[in-house]
């Protein structure tokens, strides 16, 4: 999958192009922005979500534990040298400490938790 970002019509502004959906993205008004969309942070906070939402449904429906509903929130942002994703999910259904548990498990195997706490290697080509 090939991602592309170009300039959008705010001072900061970048339309994002994943496949055939497009998004927005820009800067907070603090920082020259105007606001018209997440900004990068919140797009990373929001995979990280969406990537354990998924996951953890589809154990949860192979399993067929009563998962009715799942709620992830991310709290995110720069503490000291480290910047910090504090991920809280809420399990909605009837599930044993078990099945919470093993679901907890299971959203720390999700792809994006694996890519974000693994090694990254970023490889750049300027044309």
């Amino acid at each position: 999958m090939e991602v592309k970002s170009r300039r959008g019509d705010g001072a900061l502004q970048c339309r994002i192009q994943i496949g055939p959906h497009a998004i927005v993205s820009d800067a907070p008004r603090t920082s020259g922005g105007e606001e018209t969309g997440p900004e990068p942070h919140d797009l990373l906070a929001a995979a990280l979500a969406a990537c354990t939402s998924l996951t953890v449904t589809i154990y949860a429906r192979r399993k067929s534990m009563d998962l009715q509903d799942i709620e992830v929130s991310i709290q995110h942002g720069q503490r000291g040298d480290t910047y910090e994703l504090v991920r809280n999910i809420h399990y909605i259904g009837n599930l044993s400490a078990e099945e919470r548990q093993r679901l907890t498990d299971i959203a720390n195997k999700c792809p994006v938790h694996k890519t974000l706490s693994g090694q990254i290697q970023i490889v750049t080509e300027a044309h």
